[in-house]
Formats: C-alpha cells, structure tokens, sequence
C-alpha cells in the first residue's frame, strides 16, 4: 500500500483506484514539493572513480548493501521508469530502471526479495523517478463522489507510471512514496518545442538514502555493457526472462552477476540490415522517443549490432549457460573471474 505523508491512501481518500490514484499523486502538494527540490539539484556526472559504484542498465535491477556499495543509479531513461526502494531499517536498497509494463509485478517481487526480509511491516521509502509526457495526459472527472479525476492511458511512459502505482498499492507493504518525478513533474519542451524529460537519470548515495540527478558516461556504465545492453534487446524472446527484470549483481558478495540470456541465430541477420539504416532510421525505428534520446543513443545501437554480427550464436557468450562473472579490482574497477 502506499503512503504519503505518512498516511495511506485509502486514508486520504478510499474511493481512489488505477488512474484516479495516479492523478492524485500527480496533484499531490507534498510530492510536488519534492519533485521541484529534486528538479532543482545540480546534476551529477559520473566517470570512473575509486569510489564504489554501482549501475544499472536498462531492465536490471540490483539491491544493495550500503556498506559495500556507496552509490547505485541508473540513466538513459525517457519513457522508463527509475524506481528505488529503501528499508528504513536495514538501510538495504533495491533500484530497477523499469521500462515495460509486463515486467512490474515480477520485478517487485525480484527487488523485495532482499529487502524486506519477510517483514511485511518494514517502512520502506520509495522513488519513482522518470518518464515523460511522450503524449499529452487527459483528466476526464471521475464517478466517484469525491469528485476525484483519473487519466485516459496513451503512449508508453503513462501506461507505466499507471502499472507501478497499481501495483504498490495492491501489495501488503509500506510504501512511503518519498519521490514522483515522473510525467507531467518531469516533462519540458527542447528548442524545436517537443516534449522531453527533465531528468533521465540518478544516483542513490546509499549511506543517507538520498538522491540526486546523475548522467553517467562509458567509463561508468560498467562492467559488460554491451552484452547487458544486448539482454535488453533479446531478453522479450528469451522465455525464461518472460515477466522478470534481469539479474544482475551478487548483493552478498558485491559482484557483477550477467545472467545468461539466449538468442536466435537470425539475430545476426538482424543485427546486419539494422546496421544499413541511416542515423535518422534508427532514432524513428529503434526509440519509443526519438526526441528526446541521449546523442550516443545511436552509437549504442550500432556497437550492440556489431557485436551480434559477430557473436551471432549466444552460446558464445554465455558458454554453458553460465554467468558472466565480474569482482571489483583494487583500482576502483571491475574484472571478470574466469
């Protein structure tokens, strides 16, 4: 269940359901508040450091020890979700950088597993940081007779944000929703006056549980980042990950843990037409929002359909259908176990 302000919900008010939930978050002065602070925070730019990092790709999740972690965050989010769940108590954190709408109750599910510790009663803070308005929100007047508004679902973040709301208030934990800048929170117009988000990524200082603006570069965004981005691409044909976000870090032994994700050989001939199409193509073809992707979106693409080409068999990568393996090194870095 949700709580803001330190009450529930159905407190507030026990009529609201689905979208007229959303909207009433999305109006909620308190959580505004919170939105503009966050907002207001100079972004941090992450490259290699000694300290100890943690990122999160695309789909994965990862739940962390503060004392052997000392920041974990995610970026490249335009229509996804950014969602970070701390225990009050145990100081553990989970984050997940959520982008489909089929992966939030499993995904819960993954995240709580090491963070509650079968106390349903915990007091867990969350964020919910991300996504954009990629089509304009429409509040229609509910039914209800407290006269509350809900909202028309269209495009991909919406449908979302819609998701994950439903899901944590249907769920016997405690959510104190601390952060929810999401939407229209998180939604300004570029020069050519398209909508694009304000802020795409964070980072958790998992000592203090605060949080703040982040956009990592290569350096950062590691270790395996190809073949993590490529678990993204192929991991919807993958049955096994059918529902799941994917794994990703050992929390006990604070290693990277790139679980095996397969892949058709035709991926190789995929890989290769993609490759063809110009800058412009792939924006339109490969984006939910072409407007609004970072300038190495395309770069991206293309190292993750070079290596396809070359690697066209999964059994190559991930031999034996073992995990790709990664301790930190003493520089601050990370390498694979063998």
């Amino acid at each position: 269940m949700i709580y803001v302000d330190g009450l529930p919900l159905t407190t507030t008010d026990p009529s609201l359901k689905g979208s007229e939930l959303l909207a009433f978050l999305l109006e909620h002065p308190t959580l505004i508040e919170a939105s503009n602070r966050l907002k207001a925070m100079p972004e941090k730019k992450v490259s290699f450091s000694p300290a100890k990092y943690l990122y999160v790709f695309q789909r994965e999740y990862a739940t962390v020890d503060p004392s052997l972690v000392e920041f974990v965050g995610t970026d490249e989010a335009t229509t996804c979700v950014g969602l970070v769940i701390c225990n009050r108590n145990t100081k553990m954190i989970s984050i997940s950088h959520m982008d489909f709408v089929k992966v939030v109750d499993m995904g819960l599910t993954q995240m709580l597993s090491l963070v509650v510790d079968n106390d349903v009663d915990a007091a867990l803070d969350v964020h919910l940081i991300g996504s954009f308005e990629d089509e304009p929100i429409q509040l229609i007047n509910g039914n209800n007779q407290s006269g509350g508004r809900h909202i028309i679902p269209s495009g991909y973040s919406l449908p979302l944000c819609l998701k994950i709301v439903e899901a944590l208030q249907h769920r016997r934990e405690k959510f104190q929703l601390q952060t929810f800048c999401v939407l229209s929170h998180n939604t300004k117009r570029d020069l050519n006056g398209s909508a694009v988000p304000i802020i795409s990524g964070f980072v958790v200082e998992t000592s203090s549980g605060s949080v703040m603006p982040a956009c990592f570069d290569k350096t950062s965004r590691c270790p395996d980042e190809i073949v993590r981005r490529i678990r993204v691409t192929v991991s919807s044909e993958d049955p096994y990950w059918d529902g799941k976000l994917l794994e990703t870090y050992d929390t006990l032994c604070d290693r990277i843990v790139v679980a095996p994700c397969t892949w058709i050989l035709d991926w190789g001939k995929i890989a290769f037409s993609l490759q063809q199409l110009s800058d412009s193509e792939i924006l339109m073809r490969c984006s939910t929002s072409p407007a609004a992707e970072a300038p190495d979106f395309v770069d991206n693409e293309r190292r993750i359909w070079s290596y396809l080409i070359k690697h066209p068999d999964w059994r190559h990568t991930f031999t034996g259908w073992k995990p790709r393996i990664f301790e930190r090194n003493p520089t601050g870095g990370w390498s694979r176990c063998k």
